[in-house]
């Protein structure tokens, strides 16, 4: 099973270098960045991914709808991240051990791109229990990248 994760135009580089240091954790196979999501090499990545930017396979794409399309077209299987009205409660979702996976995150202002929501094989939230209604994104990222394991 192969392992992916995008990050959609995510603004924080703590945040996109704590997620990369979980796909390491995780046994990720590769995370692909999009939009203004901030890459490789910079200065302030070591601190926080610990070097994983070293060890992790990473890549860029500008175009999110493009590249998701490419890989459900080589068989991937979709998770979307998102509260909607078709999401599945992640204490529900059982992920098929056989199928490669592509976790989608957006940033923390945004909510995941309809055209992506469209694409998705699966949509899973969170489920949150007191005021806020969702959580930062690195730490829901790696929930999530842990339900794979």
């Amino acid at each position: 099973m192969r392992k992916y994760l995008i990050l959609d135009s995510i603004r924080s580089c703590l945040n996109v270098w704590a997620m990369m240091r979980t796909c390491d954790g995780a046994g990720f196979d590769k995370i692909i960045l999009t939009g203004f999501t901030p890459i490789p090499p910079r200065k302030d990545i070591s601190k926080t991914a610990i070097w994983a930017e070293d060890t992790v396979d990473w890549e860029y794409y500008d175009d999110i709808i493009g590249i998701v399309s490419e890989l459900k077209q080589k068989w991937f299987k979709i998770v979307v991240l998102e509260q909607n009205e078709k999401s599945i409660d992640l204490r529900d979702f059982v992920p098929k051990k056989w199928e490669d996976i592509c976790i989608v995150l957006w940033n923390e202002i945004q909510w995941v791109r309809p055209e992506i929501i469209k694409m998705a094989d699966y949509i899973v939230e969170i489920p949150m229990f007191w005021k806020k209604q969702s959580l930062n994104v690195a730490t829901s990222a790696g929930i999530l990248m842990y339900k794979f394991v």
